[in-house]
């Protein structure tokens, strides 16, 4: 048996002086006597031994209450819980293609990786029993957050990838590489990597199959993402006066090589053309990597509190009935 609120025991002590403090206050004669040498022999009537135990009628009452309070809880024998046992790698393209506004957010044109943040987070709320981490990569790569169960951190860490932070370019080799160092050395039974980028490799020292071949070894799957639209998209410059203008620049996925990623992985590749198609993706993904790990714990509880509120509030009233009528004293 554990107590929710075992502090609460401390006022035990507490009303056992109240109650014997209350009690001392309140025993006197009814009738007074000259000398209580007259009382000496009388035998004692049950209703005196009753009315003389009654302090310990209202003690018991309040123990049992207080015991109460405190929520004692039984764990549930062979009671198990299932979770998602899975670590995976947010791999995301922050290289300055990726500030097209070919993307929608509440009836408005954002950028790629604005639209990409927002989809992430519905994603990371969703995996809640899951390691997660972020690889950032443009013309190189870094982990924006290591494997953890605080989510809150890395969606912390998730507002503070922007573009120009790294060199530009797209090191898609690279940013897989930098994906995989998180997970190769933890023991998660699945290892996923989420490789998302609007370009084709073009900057690192890495070949992008290389770093799928070295996913293969290490038996973590890897799931790509070509993001932008087909054709063209409208892309934010300044003009000679500072202020913004758009120019159209052409949308260039290597979807080639990232669905030869994902084959060799055993992932999937995907296109997202807008914010709603890489929702369901992510979705897709989320459906998909649903490794149930079923753990024996004793995280289910039964409440015992009703074991002792019930007889505490019964002697309670018990005594709040005797002595009032068949113990009441006179005045």
């Amino acid at each position: 048996m554990l107590l929710r609120n075992p502090l609460l025991l401390a006022l035990l002590p507490l009303a056992a002086a109240v109650l014997f403090y209350a009690q001392r206050k309140n025993t006197r004669s009814a009738i007074k006597f000259t000398s209580g040498s007259l009382l000496k022999g009388l035998p004692d009537s049950f209703k005196l031994k009753l009315a003389k135990n009654l302090f310990f009628l209202r003690l018991a009452s309040c123990v049992l209450i207080i015991i109460a309070l405190t929520r004692p809880q039984s764990p549930l024998s062979d009671s198990r819980i299932q979770s998602e046992g899975i670590d995976i790698v947010l791999a995301i393209d922050c290289s300055t293609s990726m500030l097209a506004e070919d993307f929608k957010l509440g009836g408005r044109r954002q950028n790629r990786l604005e639209a990409v943040r927002d989809v992430v987070k519905d994603f990371v709320r969703g995996r809640a029993n899951d390691r997660l981490g972020l690889a950032a990569f443009a013309g190189g790569a870094y982990t924006a957050c290591p494997l953890t169960l605080d989510h809150g951190w890395l969606l912390e860490n998730l507002e503070r990838v922007k573009t120009g932070l790294i060199e530009d370019g797209t090191a898609i080799g690279l940013g897989l590489v930098c994906a995989l160092n998180s997970l190769k050395s933890t023991k998660a039974k699945s290892k996923v990597v989420i490789l998302l980028t609007d370009g084709r490799n073009n900057a690192g020292g890495i070949s992008p199959l290389t770093a799928a071949e070295a996913a293969r070894a290490l038996k973590i799957k890897v799931y790509t993402i070509g993001a932008g639209t087909k054709g063209s998209a409208p892309y934010p410059v300044k003009d000679f006066f500072g202020n913004t203008a758009y120019q159209l620049m052409e949308v260039d996925i290597d979807e080639d090589v990232l669905k030869e990623i994902a084959a060799k992985t055993e992932g999937k590749y995907f296109r997202a053309t807008d914010t709603e198609s890489l929702r369901q993706i992510y979705k897709e993904i989320d459906r998909l990597e649903k490794t149930v790990i079923e753990d024996k714990g004793y995280r289910e509880y039964k409440e015992l509190f009703p074991l002792f509120l019930i007889p505490g509030l019964i002697l309670l009233f018990t005594e709040i009935i005797l002595s009032n009528t068949f113990l009441r004293k006179i005045p």
